[in-house]
């Protein structure tokens, strides 16, 4: 039950891609299809930042054939408590922006790709209200 949300923002937050996979699904195969997709639609970007679940052999053989550099971010486990993970964050904020649109807060569709259309109509409406009122 459930699902993952994979996504890759810019240093704005702003949605680039999004991949919704069922739990049984591992991190690495969603961040694959993910890498794919910037790859595709952004052949310039070239540096990337992820946390410590993306940190596999396969995803990192797969970015370096992809001529991606990726960053790992690692929360320090010696220091108790919240601290803020320099760049991880902007992805935090992102979820944070979309889990304000109440059919994003829970898992309501039962189907994948509506989940997904509905997290892009959501940023896509955050876009258009910061153009709007900037």
């Amino acid at each position: 039950m459930g699902r993952k949300r994979h996504i890759a923002v810019d240093t704005d937050g702003r949605l680039l891609m999004v991949n919704l996979t069922t739990t049984d699904i591992s991190d690495r195969a969603g961040a694959q299809t993910i890498l794919d997709g910037i790859r595709k639609r952004w052949p310039w970007v070239k540096h990337m930042f992820a946390d410590g679940a993306y940190d596999r052999l396969k995803l990192m053989d797969k970015a370096a054939f992809l001529d991606f550099t990726i960053e790992i971010v690692r929360r320090c486990d010696s220091e108790p408590g919240f601290k803020v993970l320099p760049r991880r964050w902007v992805v935090e904020r992102t979820f944070g922006w979309m889990t304000r649109w109440r059919r994003l807060v829970r898992y309501y569709e039962q189907r994948l790709d509506v989940s997904e259309a509905m997290i892009l109509i959501a940023m896509a409406a955050i876009l258009l209200r910061r153009n709007a009122h900037p």
